[in-house]
């Protein structure tokens, strides 16, 4: 069976296949607080690198868009630093759209009744905090605000104020939604990198290096030759999406559960 790879930068192609120069990096889509398909996945991902012969630390990349939407969005930044703490991966964890709307909710209370209206809730609930019944009550909002600071631990919120805006290894380069066309890497804004959509979606001409990204959920993977675009929709589809990249190899893992089941 011809590869993907060996489709689009077949022999007549003068464009070379990227590469990650030898590293083995795991690349994983839009969590959005379903941990009952993240925790799979991760386990599959560990067992993946263990039976790879190594000579580097397997690099593991979030894309961002740990919270919101999903149940257990306190439970995916536990995991996630849990594998900080491990230091099986070399872990590498982007910022998301979605946390920098908690980040706005912690600096700006009355941002909560936008928030919620984009699974901000969820997150609340997760931490043990109750919207206010009232979205438009601003000292509601101030209650809300106060109780989550209080109810989040230290190291969540270092690790939300931590988060990066880019990664690159070989000829990849990680984001979260994506870049804008015609601008260098280093000259990305982090507004473009957070919620970027059709401008980069429908560009057709080559970037810096291929963007691995998150932010649009698709039913299926899309890997193209320019960009690969990892987010399924894991909140509504319960099919949570990595990519495998090593030497040139690409390939699809994902964890599921039946569409339809209650998230746990």
């Amino acid at each position: 069976m011809v590869s993907f790879l060996q489709r689009v930068f077949g022999r007549k192609s003068a464009r070379a296949a990227p590469t990650t120069g030898g590293r083995l990096v795991y690349a994983i889509g839009d969590v959005h607080g379903r941990l009952d398909v993240l925790a799979p996945l991760v386990r599959d991902i560990a067992e993946d690198a263990a039976r790879s012969a190594l000579s580097a630390p397997p690099m593991l990349v979030f894309l961002g868009d740990y919270v919101d939407r999903g149940p257990a969005s306190k439970g995916v930044v536990d995991l996630v630093l849990d594998l900080a703490g491990a230091r099986t991966f070399e872990l590498r964890t982007l910022k998301g759209n979605h946390e920098e709307a908690l980040l706005q909710f912690l600096d700006e209370p009355s941002f909560g009744q936008t928030w919620v209206e984009h699974g901000g809730a969820s997150t609340l609930v997760s931490y043990g905090v109750q919207p206010p019944a009232q979205r438009t009550a601003a000292e509601g909002w101030a209650r809300a605000r106060r109780s989550f600071e209080a109810a989040l631990p230290a190291a969540h919120r270092r690790f939300y104020e931590g988060l990066e805006l880019m990664v690159t290894v070989g000829d990849y380069a990680f984001v979260h939604a994506g870049v804008r066309p015609g601008v260098p890497l280093d000259g990305q804004t982090e507004r473009d990198l957070l919620w970027i959509r059709q401008e980069f979606l429908e560009e057709r001409n080559a970037f810096e290096k291929v963007i691995v990204h998150g932010h649009t959920p698709l039913e299926e993977p899309q890997l193209t030759p320019f960009r690969l675009g990892i987010d399924t929709g894991a909140y509504a589809t319960g099919v949570l999406t990595a990519v495998r990249l090593e030497g040139e190899d690409q390939r699809v893992m994902q964890a599921r559960v039946r569409r339809g089941a209650q998230a746990v």
